[in-house]
């Protein structure tokens, strides 16, 4: 009830005269059955404008932080989180990430729309960045289709380190979807998860536009944290080599 209410009496109403958000190739969302929503993660409003301009509920796997703070405001916060769709997962451990797909697969299997991630962050500068393996295994294991997605604008509408929202207009495009029927049954192996993952990076690299990075961008985020938040002092010799498709 509280996702409804929010998208459509209270932040969505709100998001959509500030923000004039538009919706292009919606059709390409089913509508009804499971799917996985990927998406570049350019800002934290990604989470909002996505669901916001879908035809149906979209559920995210959220870190577990966002549901167990304490006093009014953590039961504020988890009550929120709860009720716009976010699930909680515990990333602190490599059985605490399985368990994280197994929900996602879970979730899946019972008709839901999931929204993911690949990049696993937030890009700190605007690129996008390599993906994990963790969304090839969950199309593998649940057999869903994959759905890109593309957010432009967010970054302008709550800018990294702001904790205010500023109008700007937003687009959110959604792409072909990708089929991956052709490695059924083959979960667990590396080499394929890669070649999924890189292809899905691929195209949403060509969807969005942005220039691709072949590293992590948590790890970007700690070497950034440990110059200082200089970005300018930031390079890779990887940057310019594209995620592998199919054809490549």
């Amino acid at each position: 009830m509280m996702y409804w209410v929010m998208k459509h009496l209270l932040l969505g109403p709100l998001m959509k005269l500030f923000c004039r958000p538009r919706v292009e190739g919606v059709e390409r969302v089913p509508r009804e059955g499971g799917a996985i929503l990927v998406s570049n993660h350019m800002a934290v409003a990604d989470s909002f404008f996505m669901p916001l301009m879908m035809p149906r509920r979209v559920t995210f796997l959220a870190k577990r932080e966002y549901f167990t703070g304490k006093g009014v405001r953590g039961k504020l916060k988890k009550a929120f989180f709860s009720g716009v769709g976010q699930v909680p997962i515990d990333r602190s451990s490599g059985a605490a990430a399985q368990a994280a797909l197994d929900t996602g697969v879970r979730l899946l299997s019972e008709g839901k729309l999931l929204g993911v991630y690949p990049e696993g962050t937030r890009s700190p500068d605007g690129r996008l960045y390599k993906g994990k393996t963790g969304v090839a295994r969950m199309a593998l294991e649940s057999g869903m289709q994959v759905i890109p997605i593309a957010m432009f604008g967010t970054d302008k509408v709550n800018p990294i380190g702001s904790k205010m929202w500023w109008p700007h207009k937003v687009v959110v495009k959604v792409g072909e979807p990708l089929d991956f029927s052709r490695y059924e049954g083959m979960a667990g192996d590396r080499f394929v998860e890669r070649s999924i993952t890189d292809e899905i990076m691929y195209a949403l690299m060509e969807l969005s536009g942005q220039e691709y990075v072949d590293v992590y961008a948590s790890k970007v985020k700690d070497e950034l944290a440990a110059q200082g938040n200089d970005l300018g002092g930031w390079s890779s010799s990887s940057a310019s080599r594209l995620p592998q498709t199919k054809a490549g």
